[in-house]
């Protein structure tokens, strides 16, 4: 393969990525127009938010299997007509419940791009520094992808209605239909092994199952539902792991898990991402329904976040080498700690500058140990297990932006729900809702504010304090000469 199309390859495999990744984001800053057109209750609204990474989440191990099975340019082509039927019917939606299916659509077709893109770069690249190079193109994409997603959403919000969020999906997967068959090469592994129909099933109905749980729990406090179906999941999940260190063929294999700088990459990209999840969605209600911003004004208040995530990640190689990899793990997570940290100085009358700069500082982590675990994932196995290993990795990712918004976004509205507490009772509702029954009272509208931040406060410390732990943790498990594929 030329080195010409090598890179052109490369350029039309970013379009699915950023898509992907913007599609995580987005609807952070379009929820105040979707409930205003949909009426959502407030369980709806936390599955038209997860429903897309949920099934992103549940179905990337597999889909990163299938790929190196089918042939990974066929999956990813299949994908992106998927994304773009699912986009066309999110833009139309016509009610909560159609939204969310679409949105669940979104993310089956979303489950084959990334893992067919990131496994495609193994085969385009073979020689290791040009890889880590093409990685850090990708993951800068992936986690700026994220990062923008707000903005790109500020600007088509300012001027049109919120469908055309998804719109702007079509004509770029129409060019990833066009471009793709000419540029992109084709790689399969066929087995005669049989597919790992089962590991498929308890993966998928683990995850699902364990996060539907904590949702539940979030919204309707402790009861027989949640506590059923969190042990159910849990469950699940423990069988899945037997299963995958019984069966011959598992669609994970267990010998990634043993390897300690995998397993840490792989933790700091889940705690990393739901950190950053629970940021970009609570600093944009923030910032529109707290301090009374329009949307496009708030999503330029991502801008710094979105170029210290982009700069990082491209500069990761560069850091590694310097640093190495062990450092630069340990680092990036201190460094979204301290982001964190500064961005608990928001509030009701003043703030957004703590947002602002807090952020910034937060993705200068963000932007260094998501690019990391990309290259660890790749350059840690023989490349046709890539697609499985790269399954994992951005399972991690997904699963971390849906665990942000279920475990950290939930977190936030139980400390809400308990501060606008009245003669015993828990408010059971949004910050909008609590606006709208306040009547047009000043008094009743700062203290539904109050009680917001509040929220969102406990939410970033809670990540502070995770991010911390896994400082720790990556300081104790990792060598202190961990090599890291783009060390080389």
């Amino acid at each position: 393969m030329s080195d010409n199309r090598r890179w052109w390859g490369l350029g039309v495999l970013l379009l699915p990525v950023l898509l992907v990744s913007m599609d995580s984001s987005v609807l952070f800053l379009a929820m105040p127009m979707v409930t205003d057109g949909l009426d959502p209750s407030p369980t709806q609204t936390l599955w038209i938010l997860d429903s897309y990474s949920f099934v992103i989440a549940g179905l990337l191990i597999t889909m990163g299997s299938l790929g190196d099975r089918v042939g990974r340019r066929r999956l990813l082509l299949m994908g992106a007509t998927v994304f773009g039927i699912g986009s066309v019917v999110a833009a139309f939606s016509v009610s909560p419940t159609v939204l969310i299916v679409a949105r669940a659509l979104m993310g089956l077709g979303g489950a084959t791009l990334l893992p067919s893109s990131l496994s495609l770069i193994t085969t385009m690249f073979p020689d290791l520094r040009e890889r880590s190079r093409a990685i850090g193109v990708w993951t800068a994409a992936f986690s700026g992808g994220t990062a923008i997603g707000p903005l790109v959403g500020g600007v088509l919000l300012h001027q049109y209605w919120w469908g055309s969020v998804f719109l702007i999906n079509v004509p770029v997967l129409a060019a990833l239909l066009l471009a793709g068959p000419l540029v992109l090469p084709e790689f399969a592994n066929p087995s005669d092994a049989a597919f790992d129909l089962r590991g498929v099933a308890l993966s998928i109905s683990g995850i699902l199952a364990s996060v539907y749980a904590i949702k539940h729990l979030a919204l309707n406090g402790v009861d027989a539902p949640s506590i059923v179906i969190g042990v159910v999941g849990l469950a699940i999940i423990a069988l899945f792991a037997r299963h995958c260190t019984r069966a011959p063929n598992p669609l994970v294999d267990p010998s990634l898990m043993r390897n300690r700088q995998f397993t840490v990459a792989i933790a700091t990209s889940l705690t990393s991402m739901m950190a950053l999840s629970a940021t970009a969605y609570l600093g944009n209600t923030y910032l529109q329904s707290v301090t009374g911003r329009e949307p496009l004004s708030a999503a330029l208040m991502g801008i710094p976040m979105a170029i210290t995530v982009c700069a990082f990640s491209l500069g990761s190689a560069r850091i590694v080498r310097l640093i190495g990899a062990r450092r630069a793990f340990i680092g990036s997570l201190l460094t979204c700690v301290v982001g964190l940290v500064v961005m608990l100085r928001i509030g009701v009358d003043g703030g957004p500058w703590a947002y602002l700069i807090g952020s910034a500082i937060a993705g200068i982590g963000y932007g260094l140990s998501f690019s990391l675990v990309s290259d660890v994932a790749v350059g840690s196995v023989p490349t046709e297990r890539a697609g499985a290993a790269t399954g994992v990795s951005e399972t991690s990712f997904e699963l971390g932006q849906a665990l942000g918004l279920a475990l950290l976004g939930s977190l936030a509205a139980v400390v809400f729900s308990r501060v606008m507490t009245t003669d015993g009772a828990a408010f059971r509702g949004t910050l909008g809702d609590a606006v709208t029954a306040a009547g047009g009272d000043a008094a009743l509208i700062e203290t539904a504010k109050s009680a917001y931040v509040t929220g969102v406060h406990a939410a970033l410390g809670t990540a502070a304090v995770i991010l911390a732990v896994m400082a720790v943790v990556a300081t104790v498990v990792l060598p202190q000469k961990s090599n890291a594929a783009s060390a080389e």
